[in-house]
């Protein structure tokens, strides 16, 4: 069941840079070696060169060209950045929308309507995760990985389809981890305690050790465990009654439903046999776990909060658990001629979740189950054998999961004045499932199944993705100041999925063997041009696009068996400049985005499909830019202008929202924000203070979400503020932060407006984290 971006709202079944601006203030304190793609220092401390992987081989960030943000792990850390929430405010072009951890659906320039197929495609170093198909709940699965022993997270902005594949014409977020270090004993943890208002204390604690194994081995091991509390109550409401006015019972009476659980690790071991090879070998795993959603009731004119705060009406717990796994071998052999690049995993994510649908449907639920002549009349069959007189909840169970194999070998020249090349080949091989998706009769008020009541409705599906590509790429050096990088990628997929359907609130369908496949063909071309040493302009042209697979066929319907890929092109044309010696840097990127056979998400017998809409563009500038006026001091910001609409009406817009002109969703028109860090001599120690200012503007929610005349709806733009001072002893870093220092409730979120998806006729909304203050200390050897 694609869960539309929130855990209340669910469909029956379904496919249901930044680079001259943070990343200099990071570099400063990274531990991490050049060699391996950090900032590389100079002798007086200042950063030199910024060195990325964007392009799949190491260049000077300055010198690539297309939009890419960098955000090194220095800052993270010291804006306590730890989720992609966290993240808005350093990406421009980034936005988001979700209310539970581990379900957030990430957009970078305006790249969504609401499907159920992701458009950022997110890698941890060389492996991509995340399903590549509308079948999986992609979208939302993206991987929000803790950040804690990273080198840096890059964003590409704009559609890498060429180098990074399916899925990624939005663009690429990668993490990049810290590799080992050879010959060097290191070790660093951390311990944090913090406040959020309305909630209670909350708690994190980190480790990381380098270990050498010998001259050639070293092995590096993490782990990270962090608890945030939560801050959603439910005060107990007499609302609900069940068709005869026989009166069921109150909602739960708790506080601080959605606290949330983040834990895992990562051990990396880094051999080189001989000096040309060297190999690396990374298991990773995450899981995060939260008891109830971030949703609470509003007022569907207002979105102001009802019942005095923020408060969800729940019969029945709401429990997500969420599973990353990684693992991962990278071969890197240095042949002299050329680098052949080897990189084999094997990843999964598996999501199991519950929702509370007593509201929706327990009153009807309570009625048949009091009569089963009745039950057999109204839906065609008795949902019980003897007539049952006690209260019953309703309560969807969900699992969806993803393993995916992926083999990725490259050669890739050195680098060369004239002529710079890379050829690759690829390969993916996806099983994924939603497996089972259950509603069931529950006893009031608990999660446990009412045994003598059948499932209500029960939905199986699997599928399966695998993917061949070859992809090239080329940076000609046509004059010293002027060279051009072109690329292609062929790709073909074939899918298969099998779909069960069945229960009296789903009806019956049955389809074994539903097939598709397709060849697709995405090509960039990307001249750039050197102004002198510090400054370029640059132009690129680029295509990505999603898979089209089998689709989810409802109960007497006529829906397509498959759907198409969507095709995404983007001319972009950019300036990226700074000053001698870095006082000041500035980069300004414009561009157009035409996105055609858009995949949206449809309702059909109140069953989720993906179907095929017409066309969309995106129009937008990003801007970077950093002041170094005296040392130690950066003075940082970003911002992004998009306007992100559709072009055509989708397939019967009355039903499922998307008319022409209408704003594609989660994407705000202005958003920016400017940060300001200085650091400061404090006797043998060093003291830092920074501060944040970020705007999100005014946007649209998901295409079928339409305010009492019939507009859709929009939710307001907030700003937030955030402070953060320490002092750093060397060994020893003592840092207090406050996030949203004036408490701001800027929404998220928001759904539900058809007046009965919430009790009193509420719509539900989510908002940013109250203000959290805390303290952090961290020890290094």
């Amino acid at each position: 069941m694609e869960k539309s971006g929130t855990s209340r709202k669910v469909a029956l079944a379904a496919s249901v840079g930044l680079w001259a601006l943070l990343a200099p203030v990071a570099a400063v304190a990274q531990d991490a070696e050049p060699a391996g793609g950090g900032a590389e220092q100079t002798d007086d401390g200042e950063t030199g060169i910024i060195v990325v992987t964007a392009q799949k081989r190491e260049q000077v960030l300055i010198d690539v060209p297309q939009s890419v943000t960098v955000v090194g792990g220095e800052t993270l850390q010291r804006q306590q950045a730890t989720n992609f929430q966290d993240y808005l405010s350093l990406v421009p072009g980034f936005s988001l929308e979700g209310d539970t951890p581990g379900e957030t659906r990430i957009t970078l320039r305006g790249a969504n309507t609401g499907g159920v197929a992701s458009t950022v495609a997110v890698f941890m170093d060389e492996v991509p995760f995340g399903s590549s198909t509308g079948l999986a709940n992609g979208a939302i699965l993206s991987g929000d990985f803790d950040p804690f022993d990273l080198n840096r997270i890059e964003v590409l902005r704009g559609p890498q389809g060429t180098l990074y594949g399916a899925s990624s014409f939005g663009g690429v977020l990668k993490y990049v981890t810290n590799a080992p270090k050879l010959n060097s004993l290191e070790a660093r943890g951390q311990v944090g305690v913090e406040s959020t208002k309305g909630g209670g204390l909350g708690y994190n604690s980190a480790a990381v050790i380098n270990a050498p194994l010998g001259s050639e081995m070293a092995l590096r091991v993490s782990a990270f465990w962090r608890k945030d509390p939560g801050y959603i109550d439910s005060i107990g409401n007499n609302l609900l009654l069940s068709l005869d006015e026989r009166e069921l019972g109150t909602t739960l009476v708790d506080d601080d439903l959605n606290n949330r659980k983040t834990y895992g690790g990562r051990a990396s071991l880094l051999f080189r046999p001989i000096e040309e090879v060297t190999v690396r070998l990374t298991a990773f795993a995450q899981n995060l776990n939260s008891d109830a959603s971030s949703l609470f009731e509003v007022d569907p004119e207002t979105l102001d909060p009802l019942y005095g705060g923020l408060v969800q009406s729940l019969y029945q717990r709401e429990p997500t658990k969420v599973k990353y796994r990684v693992y991962s071998g990278t071969v890197d052999w240095d042949l002299g001629f050329a680098n052949l690049l080897s990189s084999t995993a094997f990843s999964k994510f598996t999501e199991k979740f519950e929702t509370d649908f007593t509201f929706a449907f327990a009153p009807l639920v309570n009625l048949l189950a009091a009569d089963p002549a009745t039950s057999e009349a109204l839906v065609g069959i008795a949902i019980t054998d003897e007539p049952v007189t006690r209260p019953l909840g309703v309560q969807l169970f969900q699992t969806t999961a993803t393993d995916k194999f992926t083999q990725e070998l490259r050669l890739s020249s050195p680098d060369n004045d004239t002529l710079e090349w890379l050829v690759g080949a690829f390969y993916t091989h996806e099983k994924s499932g939603i497996d089972p998706q259950n509603i069931l009769a529950t006893e009031f008020g608990t999660n446990d199944p009412a045994p003598d009541v059948i499932p209500l409705a029960e939905i199986f599906l699997r599928s399966k993705y695998e993917e061949y590509a070859a992809f090239a790429n080329a940076t000609w050096h046509i004059m010293p100041r002027f060279d051009l990088t072109v690329g292609g990628r062929l790709a073909h997929n074939k899918q298969k999925a099998d779909l069960l359907i069945s229960g009296p609130l789903a009806g019956s369908s049955e389809i074994p063997d539903l097939k598709s496949d397709e060849t697709v063909f995405t090509y960039s071309v990307a001249p750039r041009f050197e102004i002198d040493d510090r400054t370029s302009v640059y132009a690129r042209l680029a295509t990505g696009y999603r898979p089209g697979g089998p689709n989810v066929v409802p109960p007497d319907s006529d829906v397509p068996l498959t759907y198409d890929a969507d095709r995404l092109t983007s001319w972009e044309v950019g300036l990226k400049t700074e000053a001698p010696g870095r006082l000041w840097s500035l980069e300004v990127a414009a561009y157009h985005i035409k996105w055609k056979d858009i995949q949206l998400f449809a309702l059909v017998n109140d069953i989720g499909i993906n179907a095929n809409g017409g066309k969309a563009r995106v129009n937008g500038i990003e801007v970077s830019a950093a002041l170094r006026p005296i040392r130690g001091l950066t003075i940082a910001a970003n911002g992004a202008y998009t306007s992100a609409k559709l072009l055509d009406d989708a397939p019967n817009p009355e039903i499922t929202g998307g008319f022409a002109g209408d704003p594609l969703p989660y994407v705000p028109k202005w958003s920016g924000a400017v940060h300001a860090d200085y650091e400061f001599p404090i006797a043998s120690a060093t003291g830092f203070l920074g501060g944040s200012i970020s705007r999100v503007g005014r946007r649209g929610v998901n295409l079928d979400q339409f305010d009492e005349n019939g507009e859709l709806v929009r939710i307001p733009g907030y700003t937030e503020v955030d402070v953060r001072a320490g002092v750093n002893f060397e060994r020893f870093t003592l840092q207090a932060f406050a996030r949203n220092l004036f408490d701001k409730r800027g929404i998220t979120s928001a759904t539900g407006f058809d007046g009965a998806t919430f009790p009193n006729e509420a719509a539900g909304g989510a908002v940013v984290r109250p203000r959290t203050i805390g303290l952090v200390a961290t020890v290094k050897y």
